[in-house]
């Protein structure tokens, strides 16, 4: 029997979940899977440029299974892009990290504390001018 996979801490899913060529029906496409602990080592490597020790440092992992996951994503994406496949984001073992404390989020607090650890804005509202404002 494997080794159950360990969840891996992710900071938040990713705001779209499909990329996709533009001018072409979804209907029309195959679809590339990525999961959220791919796209979460792929924005920590390249899109922060940390070296994959410090990758698997923040999502709990080892630096070996760091590299795997890079190198599924990578091909994953390269795929698509010269294929022109759409890219579906979803799933994968993961737990969410709170923006607070840095701990993984694991929905309420303990006792009196019962609100949520994860409670922070993820999309707050821009502010407008001040001459917006008046008018």
């Amino acid at each position: 029997m494997p080794r159950p996979i360990t969840p891996r801490e992710i900071e938040e899913p990713p705001q779209a979940t499909w990329f996709k060529p533009t001018g072409i029906p979804m209907r029309d496409l195959e679809e590339v899977v990525l999961t959220f602990d791919e796209i979460e080592a792929i924005r920590l490597a390249d899109s922060e440029g940390l070296y994959q020790e410090q990758v698997a440092e923040q999502m709990k992992i080892s630096r070996p299974t760091v590299g795997r996951i890079l190198a599924s994503a990578r091909q994953k994406i390269a795929e698509a892009l010269v294929q022109g496949k759409a890219i579906r984001m979803e799933g994968g073992t993961i737990q969410i990290r709170s923006r607070r404390s840095g701990k993984p989020c694991r929905g309420r607090g303990q006792g009196r504390k019962r609100q949520r650890c994860c409670s922070a804005k993820r999309n707050p509202e821009p502010e407008m001018p001040d001459e917006e404002k008046e008018a």
